[in-house]
């Protein structure tokens, strides 16, 4: 089953800011590394940074110095803090441990003026 939910998307204006949510179905995630993810129209899902239960978030060049990603202690909730967003920041946002496992629904993220 999906062992994951993800929340906090909505409709911003560029420049603004969202800070998303991945919950674990159960009392942590299944394992050691939890990834994020997004996928906009017409392109494949893309990963945008993960973080392992005991080390640093790493980030792919698009979204370094915007995005910062985190964890609560009992490793049962990932954050993603997204910093000035702009409209080609537009995607359903994921997040997935990894292994991969299977996908949630993602959270709608829309940036327009």
């Amino acid at each position: 089953q999906v062992q994951q939910v993800e929340s906090g998307g909505g409709l911003v204006q560029p420049g603004e800011s969202l800070r998303l949510s991945c919950a674990a179905a159960g009392s942590t995630f299944s394992t050691n590394l939890v990834g994020w993810y997004r996928q906009s129209p017409g392109n494949q899902r893309e990963l945008i940074g993960t973080i392992s239960r005991g080390g640093p978030p790493v980030y792919v060049d698009a979204v370094k110095g915007r995005f910062t990603i985190s964890k609560n202690n009992a490793w049962n909730t990932v954050y993603l803090q997204m910093n000035n967003l702009k409209p080609e920041d537009t995607a359903v946002y994921y997040c997935n441990r990894l292994p991969l496992g299977l996908w949630g629904q993602g959270t709608q993220v829309t940036v327009s003026s």
